[in-house]
């Protein structure tokens, strides 16, 4: 399903192919010989998303774009099951597997790889050729990669990547109730998205 979303509408090339269970919103833009399959969802908020050339985007992927991150996935790119790319640059020819979280600011170098539940934090950069191992995260410029049970020397690391800011664009301590009031009033611009094709 294809849908506008702040004015703007997507664009799909005539080779490329978006499953009809799959939801694009918005300036997004699929390139030639790209693959969108079943239950993807690819949605420029505020900002944009663009899919490269022969990529492939699995079933359940989540790929958005916000404003000051746009989702910029390049070509020959895997982006697996569940995977979640949120305001990410993935360059050329890397690997995103089954169930990685990829978080605004971040940037996922040529040839990289994030296995199967791998975390790549705000703004950190995983080198290109790098692999982040299976459930691992990779936090900071230039990435140091961790495994999950280290979580004082991840947070070390990922306290001074502004998080809160990088994400919502608020200050860290400002309450759930007005984080949450802020995020309710942005996602109701989809009140008004339009169903442009199913």
């Amino acid at each position: 399903m294809l849908l506008s979303h702040r004015g703007r509408e997507p664009s799909v090339d005539p080779s490329a192919y978006v499953a009809p269970s799959a939801v694009v919103v918005g300036d997004v833009h699929i390139g030639a010989g790209a693959r969108v399959l079943h239950g993807a969802v690819l949605t420029a908020e505020d900002g944009r998303v663009r899919i490269g050339e022969n990529t492939v985007v699995m079933e359940h992927a989540l790929i958005l774009g916000r404003d000051g991150h746009p989702a910029l996935v390049g070509s020959s790119v895997m982006v697996g099951p569940n995977a979640h790319v949120n305001g990410s640059v993935i360059e050329n020819g890397a690997f995103i597997a089954t169930g990685a979280a990829l978080f605004p600011g971040s940037r996922v170098g040529a040839g990289a790889e994030i296995r199967i539940h791998g975390v790549v934090q705000v703004n950190t950069t995983v080198t290109p050729g790098e692999i982040v191992p299976i459930g691992w995260i990779a936090v900071g410029t230039p990435a140091r990669i961790f495994p999950p049970d280290r979580h004082d020397d991840i947070w070390a690391v990922q306290r001074e990547l502004d998080f809160v800011g990088t994400v919502y664009g608020i200050d860290r301590g400002t309450s759930m109730d007005a984080l949450m009031r802020g995020q309710s009033e942005f996602y109701g611009a989809h009140r008004q998205d339009q169903i442009l094709e199913d």
